[in-house]
């Protein structure tokens, strides 16, 4: 732990490059509220801080920039975030009281508010399939060997799960295997486990065992992440190649849903620089926030930018849109 005056020189020291984005000198330090000590000794107290591993000197001349350790204290004395704005407030309000045909329209749209309202890059991460029960389904062919299987649930959501067909079916095979598939998916959830369906018709037998693989396919409801806002990972960082880096990450979405689910099992809210385990995202900081569905966590969304973000407001921002997303989607 550091001591009390170590902790305000520390903390105002961070609030000021995040504000400004230059290094900081004592000067400007020994002025900010909390500290009122002399120049000199905020000077002592940046060599110890900076002996410490919390922050380093660009040049000689220059003044200090904050390391991850001192982002990571700064994010641990955060107790309670900075509040919305009421014009931010009501702006999320309004958004999820609309209405959308489909859910992948509202979690798109959901990861575009989120990354104006923080100036970020946003991810959303679709709930699990776990919650309602399927009230609709139907089986289009979209001509050769692709299918559609369209399952509208209890809630109002639509899922589509594209089908690779064994070869081209009729489509009074296809009307036959809805059919079938209405019967045995209707009042069950997706997520659940389906064995074989046999009709003894080989060829309805066919369509129905590709549909059911394609409910099992785990790594579909991986991919089923919406980001937003990567046009504002080119404002955050200078070179290029960080840039590229960054958005090449954030176009794998495997990885990006497994390092939230990663932070969210390790207890944090925040992963600051080496502590998403990614490399390209060194320089990046992650704010994850879980929402529930029926009472249960089910998704989550998060912010990605600079390890210089202002956290109270990405925490603030993710838990207010986190709510409301997690309350529309029970509601349906």
């Amino acid at each position: 732990m550091l001591e009390e005056r170590k902790a305000a020189i520390l903390s105002a020291v961070v609030e000021e490059y995040i504000e400004t984005e230059i290094p900081v000198g004592s000067s400007h330090i020994a002025k900010a509220p909390g500290v009122q000590v002399s120049s000199a000794t905020v000077r002592n107290e940046l060599v110890q801080l900076e002996e410490q591993g919390y922050l380093f000197q660009p040049h000689t001349s220059a003044g200090r920039i904050p390391t991850d350790k001192a982002y990571r204290f700064f994010v641990d004395q955060i107790e309670t975030p900075d509040s919305l704005t009421p014009v931010e407030g009501s702006r999320i309000s309004e958004f999820f009281a609309r209405s959308y045909n489909e859910l992948e329209e509202m979690l798109r749209d959901t990861s575009t508010l989120l990354a104006n309202l923080t100036g970020s890059a946003s991810v959303v991460v679709a709930p699990d399939r776990d919650h309602h029960e399927i009230r609709s389904v139907q089986l289009v062919g979209l001509g050769g060997r692709i299918a559609m299987l369209v399952l509208v649930t209890a809630n109002g959501e639509v899922e589509k799960h594209v089908i690779e067909l064994v070869r081209e079916m009729p489509e009074s095979t296809l009307a036959i295997a809805n059919a079938h598939l209405s019967a045995s998916l209707i009042g069950r959830k997706s997520s659940d486990s389906f064995g074989s369906l046999v009709t003894g018709d080989s060829e309805v037998d066919e369509v129905i065992s590709s549909a059911f693989a394609s409910l099992s396919d785990k790594t579909e409801i991986l991919k089923r992440a919406y980001v937003g806002g990567t046009s504002q990972v080119a404002a955050a960082f200078e070179e290029v190649e960080r840039v590229q880096q960054v958005l090449s990450v954030l176009e794998r979405q495997f990885v990006v849903v497994s390092l939230m689910r990663d932070v969210i099992d390790r207890g944090l809210s925040v992963a600051i620089g080496s502590e998403t385990g990614v490399a390209p995202l060194s320089e990046c900081s992650l704010v994850v926030a879980p929402y529930e569905v029926e009472g249960e966590s089910s998704g989550s969304i998060a912010v990605l930018g600079p390890t210089r973000m202002n956290y109270s407001r990405a925490l603030a921002t993710v838990a207010v849109v986190g709510r409301q997303l997690g309350n529309r989607l029970t509601k349906g």
